[in-house]
C-alpha cells in the first residue's frame, strides 16, 4: 500500500467509512462498541476534512443521529446533543484539530525507544504499551519529554507528547514527534496528531514536526478518565 493510501485505509477501519459522500455521513460502526487502543470504549468518533466528514456511532444509534443531523443541519448544534442520544449523558462533546503527515520534519533524533513496561518509563507513558520514545537528561537521567503511540489500527497511529515544565523551550517535543512519525511511517502506518483548537503550543509543535494544518477536524465524545496511577 502506498503511503498516501494509508490514511484512507486507517479512517475506513477506524470510523467505518472513508471518504465521505456528503458534508457529514453518519455511519453505524460495530467498532464503537469494542475497546479501543487503551482498552476503553470510544462510542462516538468523527473526522472531517474540507471535502466532508464521517461521524461514527454504534449501529443502533445511526438512525436517530442521522435524523437529528437532518433537523440541525449543523455539526456545532448537533454535537452537544449526541452524548445523551447515544446513552452517555455524562460525557462531553469535544472538537480538536486533526493533523497527519507523510513527510515529517528532518529534525535530529532527541530520544530513545524503550519498552512501556520498563520500570524506568514515566508513569504517563506506560498505558500506551509497546515502545515509547523518551528523552532524558544525559547527566541525571531525569525524564525530560516523551511520546506515546495510540495504535488505533495497523494503518493509523496517533502520537501524544508531553514535555516536563523545566525542559520546555528546547525544541524537544517537535524533535521527538518527528522522530516518532518517521518510525510510524517505516512500520507501514500513517502518523496522526490531535490538539485542542486553542492549544497554540501544541499546534506549534505539530507544525514544526511536519504536521501541517490542512483544515481537518476531529470530534466526538470525551474519553473516560484514566484510572489513577499506582
Amino acid at each position: 500500500m502506498t503511503p498516501g493510501g494509508r490514511l484512507a485505509e486507517h479512517l475506513t477501519r477506524w470510523l467505518g467509512a472513508w471518504p465521505p459522500a456528503s458534508e457529514l455521513d453518519v455511519v453505524g460502526e460495530p467498532a464503537r462498541m469494542r475497546p479501543g487502543w487503551d482498552g476503553r470504549l470510544h462510542p462516538v468518533m468523527g473526522i472531517a476534512s474540507p471535502e466532508g466528514g464521517v461521524l461514527s456511532v454504534p449501529p443502533a444509534h445511526a438512525g436517530p443521529v442521522t435524523r437529528l443531523y437532518a433537523e440541525e443541519a449543523d455539526l456545532a448544534a448537533l454535537g452537544p446533543r449526541v452524548p445523551a442520544l447515544v446513552g452517555y449523558p455524562e460525557r462531553e462533546w469535544f472538537t480538536a484539530v486533526y493533523r497527519w503527515t507523510l513527510a515529517p520534519a528532518s529534525l535530529p533524533e532527541a530520544g530513545e525507544w524503550t519498552a512501556a513496561e520498563d520500570p524506568g518509563t514515566p508513569a504517563w507513558l506506560r498505558p500506551f504499551g509497546g515502545d515509547v520514545l523518551v528523552a532524558r537528561d544525559p547527566e541525571t537521567g531525569a525524564h525530560l519529554a516523551g511520546v506515546g503511540i495510540k495504535k488505533h489500527d495497523p494503518y493509523g497511529h496517533e502520537l501524544a507528547v508531553v514535555t516536563a515544565p523545566e525542559a520546555r523551550g528546547r525544541g524537544l517535543a517537535r524533535a521527538l514527534v518527528a522522530q516518532a512519525a518517521r518510525r510510524v511511517l517505516d512500520e507501514g502506518a500513517v502518523p496522526t496528531y490531535m490538539h485542542a483548537p486553542d492549544n497554540l503550543a501544541s499546534a506549534a509543535v505539530a507544525a514544526a514536526a511536519g504536521f501541517p494544518a490542512l483544515g481537518w477536524t476531529a470530534f466526538g465524545l470525551t474519553e473516560e478518565p484514566a484510572p489513577p496511577a499506582t
